[in-house]
């Protein structure tokens, strides 16, 4: 096994979040007001835009006076930050869910990339409302700041899982990181999206293609560390 390895299990499983999230870290837990009104929230951006939506439409939708939706949240921007960080914290917690083994890495990485991914992409796909605000949260104009500020802690099993990857494959530290995840992370939320509005069909052939998209050009830096090979000295040495 290669050295500085940490040893982990594979265990996929395609995720499949309750409400609220009840993870044993990273938890969610929301009074059922709250949670309504974030749900409504969601469903009320998808309809009506991050721009367009007011409390109004998110109290209808929430079967709650807008009166009580502000004991809950001093803003319809605080209230738009606390769903955006909901959903973050839901997609985060897949990869609590999803190890990966060394020893596959290395004899077929394109294959650990596949099992880590599709649990993830199934989950927009399976919750397009999220995806949807998801999407126009992050395509804001004042997302760039909400995340040089924002706590990302909750996604340390991801990170986890991408520093196995960089330390098996160096070339992957060649790669603009904001690049790297943009291209991965953001594009699948994005194709999920067309999913969910009925851009892109729901089925087996759209995930096919999805994955080679995006995969396509990480084959190249997907290759593992080689060994320096010996001197004839050293050779020497250690037969003696």
């Amino acid at each position: 096994m290669p050295e500085n390895v940490d040893w982990c299990i594979i265990d996929i499983q395609i995720y499949k979040p309750c409400h609220p999230l009840t993870t044993a870290e990273g938890a969610i837990i929301l009074d059922d007001t709250k949670t309504r009104i974030i749900h409504a929230t969601i469903k009320a951006v998808r309809q009506y835009g991050l721009e367009g939506v007011r409390i109004q439409n998110v109290s209808e939708l929430a079967g709650i006076s807008p009166g009580a939706i502000y004991r809950y949240f001093d803003s319809k921007e605080q209230l738009i930050v606390e769903c955006f960080t909901y959903v973050d914290k839901q997609a985060a917690a897949i990869f609590e869910h999803t190890k990966c083994n060394p020893l596959t890495l290395l004899t077929d990485p394109m294959g650990a990339v596949r099992s880590l991914w599709v649990p993830y992409f199934r989950f927009w796909i399976a919750h397009p409302d999220e995806t949807v605000f998801y999407h126009r949260f992050r395509d804001s104009s004042f997302f760039p700041q909400y995340d040089r500020e924002r706590d990302v802690t909750y996604f340390k099993s991801f990170i986890g899982i991408v520093h196995s990857f960089q330390r098996l494959f160096p070339g992957l530290n060649r790669i603009n990181q904001d690049l790297l995840w943009l291209h991965i992370l953001t594009s699948t939320v994005m194709y999920a999206k067309y999913v969910a509005e009925g851009v892109l069909p729901d089925n087996q052939e759209t995930e096919d293609t999805v994955m080679q998209l995006l995969t396509t050009g990480l084959s190249g830096y997907l290759k593992p560390r080689r060994q320096k090979r010996k001197r004839k000295s050293e050779i020497r040495s250690d037969s003696e």
